[in-house]
């Protein structure tokens, strides 16, 4: 079995990315409406582009990978332009100062960049936000278009639908589209932060509930760090905006409102905040306002917190106290975004209760199968019996098509078929 990653292009300019083990009738379901999705309220749709992998888990891997880009690398991978993808995945900060390798220079982009690999299991020319040594030998660029026409595409006159590496994770989901943080956003500052997979792992927690600025200082390992893009799942768009400093003072001098997160006071007196009072803080406050989250192993430094207007602590176990970065990342980021219009799951809505003749029926057949088996006995408990029956089924609050399901669970009992 065949599946496929594709990407839609919207009629609101959008651009929505899925998989599928159907693609045709996928696209089909998409065009019409029937997916009941993003897209159900955004059609016309159309196909610009698709790669088939020969399993679900490949084609999610590759699907999560792209979930987090820009408009202009989703742009790129449609048209088949290689360079403007290496571009686009530069870091904003940096191209100025580096400028942006032309396709001579795929190996020292590649090295310099955490979130731009190539990847067999994406295709010769995939891009892989992830794993993958980066040490072994990078291919040249096609000096082409690296991603063929589809078959399918031609047969459906549409020349835009691009075949190529890279892709999204579940099924019917939107993609992010990149906007500038706003400026009531906090900033969220990593001091000295120790490992790339937690830097990562923080860049998920903050887009997850809306946040996508990241401050570090002074990275032990450096910046970018190869191991971050993995441990990300798709949020690109914190890490490739992602600066960085030498001191937490630097960090801070546009914010004015610094809030540190510890669990030690550091001998220094300052208002103590549950992550709930900081975020309506937050929230309330008329400047700018940053988050400071310090090492792993030690936490923040008496001089990080003396920066700091306020501490924020998590209230937990007193005989456990002991979150690690991304866990504390999660959390404050979560208490901020419910002051924020974030999207829940859709609810279900549930069916009304079936009506009393409804209820009446079912319960007058459940008596009847009883009857002949000698339930109601003694005779004088019968009305006492019969009432705790009623009472009993009359609680669920059953709708008609559980109350008929019912009926028909009675009526083969009653009467079992012959096998």
């Amino acid at each position: 079995m065949t599946f496929h990653v594709y990407m839609l292009r919207c009629a609101d300019g959008s651009y929505y990315t899925g998989q599928t083990d159907a693609l045709d009738h996928r696209i089909a379901e998409h065009e019409s409406g029937a997916t009941g999705s993003y897209t159900a309220t955004r059609r016309p749709v159309t196909l610009v582009w698709s790669e088939a992998f020969q399993t679900r888990d490949d084609a999610r891997a590759a699907e999560a990978r792209i979930k987090g880009w820009s408009r202009a690398k989703k742009e790129a991978l449609i048209g088949g332009d290689w360079a403007g993808l290496k571009a686009a995945a530069v870091p904003p900060g940096e191209r100025g100062v580096r400028g942006v390798p032309d396709g001579s220079d795929v190996g020292a982009l590649l090295v310099r960049s955490p979130l731009v690999r190539p990847s067999t299991a994406l295709g010769m020319d995939g891009l892989r936000d992830g794993d993958g040594d980066m040490n072994g030998d990078v291919p040249a660029p096609r000096p082409a278009s690296p991603f063929p026409r589809p078959s399918r595409a031609q047969s459906r006159d549409d020349p835009e639908h691009n075949s190529g590496p890279i892709p999204s994770v579940v099924e019917g989901q939107a993609d992010q589209e990149r906007t500038e943080p706003a400026p009531t956003q906090p900033v969220v500052v990593l001091v000295r932060p120790q490992l790339g997979v937690n830097i990562g792992k923080a860049a998920r927690a903050m887009l997850n509930f809306g946040l996508t600025e990241m401050r570090l200082v002074a990275p032990r390992d450096g910046w970018p760090n190869p191991d971050a893009g993995p441990a990300a799942s798709g949020a690109d768009v914190v890490l490739e905006r992602a600066r960085v400093f030498d001191t937490v003072a630097e960090a801070v001098a546009d914010c004015a409102h610094v809030h540190a997160t510890t669990v030690r006071k550091r001998g220094v007196t300052k208002p103590v905040l549950t992550p709930a009072q900081a975020a309506d803080a937050i929230h309330g406050a008329s400047g700018r306002s940053a988050i400071l989250f310090g090492p792993e192993r030690s936490g923040l430094e008496t001089e990080d917190v003396a920066l700091a207007r306020t501490i924020v602590t998590v209230p937990i176990n007193p005989q456990f106290g002991s979150l690690n970065l991304a866990q504390a990342v999660n959390l404050i980021c979560y208490e901020w975004s419910k002051g924020e219009a974030l999207a829940s799951p859709t609810e279900t809505p549930l069916l009304p209760p079936a009506p009393q003749a409804e209820l009446d029926g079912l319960i007058a057949s459940l008596e009847a199968l009883l009857e002949p088996a000698g339930y109601f006995y003694p005779p004088d408990r019968a009305p006492a019996t019969r009432l705790t029956l009623r009472t009993l089924l009359t609680k669920p609050g059953w709708n008609s098509l559980e109350v008929r399901t019912l009926r028909g669970v009675l009526s083969a009992l009653a009467r079992p078929r012959r096998r």
